[in-house]
């Protein structure tokens, strides 16, 4: 059976979307040919969990995510800051930084236990979504999710683009659309929606 490489992720409202996109096009002016923000294939989002999984098992992750969204409704997203962050390969990346309320870091507490049967991290490049190649720190980044990036690591953010942003704003507080499971494209993108639940 096929595995393949998800994300569980929260997708904001349109309009932060729209300004996220906004921001991701200054950024390509610095640095082309990464990461391409859109709604169709490369989302914004706010990521809860990464792993691989077995497709077969889709059907019943998505069963979890439905009761996690009714009984983890995050009520609102609180911006931060615009933080400037690096990846493996010391390359600056540019990222909506927003806070560690209490209800996001339950929902994504809920989702690492909940999917801790169907998690695997032995990740591959054939289990990510062509286009490919695919950068090492792409694989880095799934592969240590558990131990780099979740529970007292866990940093809720939305990513704008590679290279280094300044002079945006974004509102205080925004709202989430959906909980969604993703299948992962190079630097970690959201390619394409494989289950989703409006919030």
């Amino acid at each position: 059976m096929a595995k393949i490489a998800v994300d569980v992720v929260v997708l904001p409202s349109e309009r932060i979307m729209d300004m996220a996109i906004e921001a991701n096009r200054a950024l390509l002016k610095q640095i082309p040919d990464n990461i391409h923000l859109n709604k169709e294939n490369c989302m914004p989002h706010i990521s809860l969990a990464m792993g691989c999984i077995n497709s077969r098992d889709m059907t019943e992750i998505e069963s979890i995510l439905k009761k996690l969204a009714v009984s983890h409704f995050p009520q609102k997203l609180i911006m931060e800051r615009i933080q400037i962050g690096t990846n493996a390969k010391n390359e600056k990346v540019s990222l909506l930084q927003l806070k560690k309320t209490t209800q996001l870091q339950s929902l994504h507490e809920a989702v690492m236990k909940k999917l801790t049967p169907f998690f695997r991290y032995d990740v591959s490049v054939n289990m990510i979504l062509p286009p490919h190649p695919v950068s090492e720190s792409t694989l880095i980044w799934i592969g240590n999710y558990p131990e780099k990036s979740s529970f007292g690591k866990f940093s809720p953010h939305i990513t704008l683009g590679y290279g280094h942003i300044e002079n945006i704003s974004f509102p205080p507080e925004f709202t989430a659309s959906q909980l969604a499971l993703c299948h992962l494209g190079n630097h970690c993108t959201c390619r394409k929606i494989l289950a989703s639940i409006a919030f």
